[in-house]
């Protein structure tokens, strides 16, 4: 089957209505989850003009994620992907709230990380109602198209907020966050799909937190979450990090120079985001894993080696090739191996 019949396959009747809900949800909260990317750190210095506590703004995000991600999964083993994900949107809509009405560095922080916990719960039960969903013979190249649609929201979102922060305030613009996100928590509350599904996974896999726990003790989950470990580290630590100041100082690129470098990394991604999942579903996603993963050593040695713009638009390109070829086929990977009766326990560990 090729890529146009394979797409053709997931935007048809052969996939369950809740895939399109979810689909929605997930666009409609990542175009208004990075509505606030471009400005939020330019945001925390206007109220903490020492500087002392701006990278807590960022941080209190990851850190409730962190530590909410894994129990969550393995709960939704329990209780069901739905409540969960409600909740989490529930939260995710609190986050900007109180985000809107910062006059305090504290506030902001409260405010992130509850939106951060938020998130956590949604994501992780999303991505644990698409294990349930997804057949086999698409499994890949429905993920791809999901990733795909989730980064597109992002990529809108970021000069979105940016044209908005220009027009109203920089607070001012997650009253638009909260509209994106109360959008998908209607639909999800409303959904009757999502509801006959986690209904159906719950009487099927009543286990206990020691039966599920169990399951997750797999050599195959624990080798692909140190893959997700070390690949964020490179992502974390070089791309969104090193790479800035490396191209500024040493290459002496200026701002918007860097964005273009940045924009082809991120045009790369979305690309192969959408393809990965049909390539890993033909080739098998080993292979495509591998090659992911080294095209992404290739854009670093690129972007050492570039003396000319156009080589480090290439090399960003490149790194948003190996990106998007990673994360779609981990996730499809994942999928396949992961318990029936564990996914979200495995979901939780993959996100942690």
């Amino acid at each position: 089957m090729g890529l146009k019949s394979k797409l053709g396959a997931v935007f048809s009747s052969n996939l369950p209505k809740v895939y399109y809900e979810l689909l929605f949800v997930g666009f409609s909260i990542m175009t208004g989850m990075s509505l606030s990317s471009s400005f939020l750190s330019l945001l925390a210095d206007q109220l903490d003009p020492s500087g002392a506590l701006v990278g807590m703004v960022v941080s209190a995000w990851f850190l409730s994620r962190i530590f909410l991600e894994l129990p969550a999964g393995i709960i939704s083993d329990r209780i069901g992907r739905r409540k969960l994900l409600v909740i989490g949107l529930g939260l995710a809509m609190l986050g900007p709230i109180l985000c809107s009405q910062a006059t305090h560095i504290y506030i902001l922080i409260i405010g992130r990380s509850i939106w951060g916990m938020g998130t956590a719960l949604y994501f992780m039960s999303n991505m644990a109602l698409l294990m349930d969903i997804l057949p086999v013979e698409t499994r890949g190249s429905a993920i791809g198209m999901f990733q795909g649609i989730e980064n597109i929201g992002s990529f809108i979102g970021a000069p979105v907020g940016a044209l908005l922060a220009t027009q109203f305030s920089f607070t001012k613009v997650f009253y638009f966050t909260i509209v994106f996100t109360l959008i998908s928590f209607v639909v999800a509350l409303r959904s009757s799909a999502m509801k006959d599904l986690t209904s159906n996974h719950e009487s099927k896999h009543s286990l206990t937190f020691k039966q599920i726990s169990g399951s997750l003790r797999n050599w195959s989950i624990l080798i692909v979450c140190v893959c997700v470990l070390l690949r964020m580290l490179v992502i974390q630590g070089i791309f969104q990090t090193v790479l800035q100041l490396y191209l500024n100082k040493n290459m002496g690129l200026s701002v918007g120079d860097i964005g273009w470098v940045i924009s082809m990394k991120v045009a790369g991604q979305i690309i192969f985001l959408l393809i990965a999942g049909y390539l890993s579903d033909k080739y098998g996603r080993k292979p495509v894993l591998a090659f992911g993963f080294g095209v992404g050593a290739l854009s670093i040695i690129s972007f050492i080696l570039s003396k000319s713009f156009a080589g480090l638009l290439l090399s960003g390109f490149l790194g948003g090739v190996g990106e998007g070829l990673g994360i779609t086929t981990l996730l499809a990977l994942l999928t396949d191996i992961a318990p029936a009766n564990a996914r979200g326990g495995a979901v939780g560990l993959y996100r942690t």
